[in-house]
């Protein structure tokens, strides 16, 4: 087990009650964690009355990101798996494994003693979660090891981490701190966070406020992610070239605008594995624009001409005898919150385009659809046609909210197009995991 000088400086000197790592993605915290620190912690307190637990932002996350890794250097053998009743086999002891984003989810152990604890990615808990640990660590032999990526500098983690009185170890990480990674895959990271809040956090382990101008890199060059779809490769091309025949699926992101916002509908297409993601065709209504309210009849009616628009310029058309096939045009998701006119919508457009299926949008958090398309901007996989102008003023616009202290907060007050950004990020948010190919530890 080949360990880097920060990691053994953590075993050395991990004695106090609360230790913890904070700082850049991949820069070894969590794997000093699962090659030593878990296992020594547990078999040490082996017999001693309290439970051991370890606690993440879910069950998946915890079987993701700590026990399938010391399953993988232990074996199976001493690292089980999770059971109904939220507990593992570890090392010979009973491990209760609970995620933490909601305090009903550890209501199990709310009034046990826990002699040992460990925390994966602690900066996303939920903070009553936090609170309730902090009581439970009774026995003068207590200790919690944790680990997290920094967010913003008032965040109730870095307060307790300042709190010169407690008694806690605290060590931090750059992702320059880990000797084992290519000096590549480092490179390419760092590119892809240049100039972005992700930077002074996922780089350099910074705990740094969310201001000005959200995709940076994007508005300070807009025409650096411009791409074309042809039906051949020109060489000699001006700007990105992507076959219409590679384009491997069309879907299409639909965002209902109240009063002071607009409806917004935006095509999107990827290349094959995931590769590139190519924002294809984006429109805005504005119902200030129109001579009258628009209603869910004008609605399903624009709306079905967008989806034949993108069909007409961006499908690969396949004849079957009598039958035709559109391929690559394959879903559209829309903005859940409007249950009337998405049902609206779904019927006109199956009536209209029956192989296209009509789902509601998942709406994943919107910071993680930030940092996602924020990602592939910065790894040169994100391109845009010209027909996407309302998208690309949507992109240029978008800033954090300066007046939100206490969270990332993406600004919306109506006087940036938020609608498109959803819109687009609807038809990508169920592939995240998928787009951002590495997996990035805590």
């Amino acid at each position: 087990m080949q360990l880097s000088k920060k990691q053994n400086e953590y075993i050395v000197n991990a004695t106090h009650r609360w230790n913890i790592k904070s700082g850049a993605v991949r820069s070894g915290k969590s794997y000093v964690d699962t090659a030593f620190v878990i296992p020594f912690r547990i078999r040490e307190r082996a017999g001693k009355p309290g439970l051991n637990v370890i606690l993440g932002v879910s069950k998946e996350s915890i079987e993701r990101n700590v026990l399938q890794p010391m399953r993988e250097i232990y074996t199976d053998k001493l690292i089980g798996t999770i059971n109904n009743r939220n507990v593992a086999r570890i090392c010979g002891e009973d491990v209760y494994c609970l995620g933490a984003e909601k305090i009903s989810q550890v209501a199990k152990i709310q009034g046990a003693s826990i002699k040992y604890c460990y925390g994966d990615e602690v900066a996303k808990w939920n903070k009553e979660v936090f609170q309730m640990l902090k009581s439970r660590l009774d026995k003068p032999y207590s200790c919690f090891d944790g680990s997290c990526n920094p967010e913003h500098p008032t965040h109730w983690l870095k307060e307790f981490l300042d709190n010169i009185e407690l008694d806690i170890y605290l060590q931090r990480y750059t992702i320059f701190d880990n000797p084992f990674l290519p000096e590549e895959f480092v490179q390419q990271l760092c590119k892809e966070y240049e100039g972005t809040i992700y930077y002074d956090r996922l780089i350099l382990g910074m705990w740094k406020r969310a201001e000005g101008a959200i995709y940076k890199r994007f508005a300070d060059n807009p025409d650096a992610y411009r791409c074309e779809v042809v039906e051949e490769l020109n060489p000699d091309a001006e700007v990105k070239q992507f076959r219409k025949e590679d384009i491997t699926s069309i879907e299409i992101g639909l965002d209902f605008g109240g009063n002071q916002s607009g409806h917004s509908f935006v095509a999107r297409g990827y290349t094959d594995n995931y590769r590139d993601v190519i924002a294809l065709k984006s429109r805005r209504i504005m119902a200030k624009d129109e001579n009258e309210d628009i209603d869910s009849n004008m609605l399903d009616k624009m709306f079905c001409d967008f989806v034949g628009e993108v069909i007409e310029e961006y499908g690969v058309v396949i004849r079957h005898g009598d039958y035709v096939e559109y391929c690559n045009v394959e879903t559209v998701y829309y903005d859940n919150a409007e249950t009337v006119l998405g049902n609206s919508i779904r019927n006109a457009v199956e009536k209209q385009y029956p192989w296209i299926s009509v789902r509601k949008a998942k709406k994943a958090t919107i910071n993680d659809r930030i940092r996602c398309t924020v990602k592939l901007m910065g790894a040169g996989r994100f391109f845009i046609t010209k027909d996407c102008e309302s998208l690309k003023t949507a992109f240029s616009d978008a800033v954090w909210n300066k007046d939100v202290k206490d969270k990332d907060d993406r600004l919306d007050d109506g006087s940036t197009d938020i609608d498109s950004l959803d819109a687009f990020e609807y038809t990508i948010e169920r592939d995240m995991k998928y787009l951002i190919e590495e997996v990035e530890d805590v």
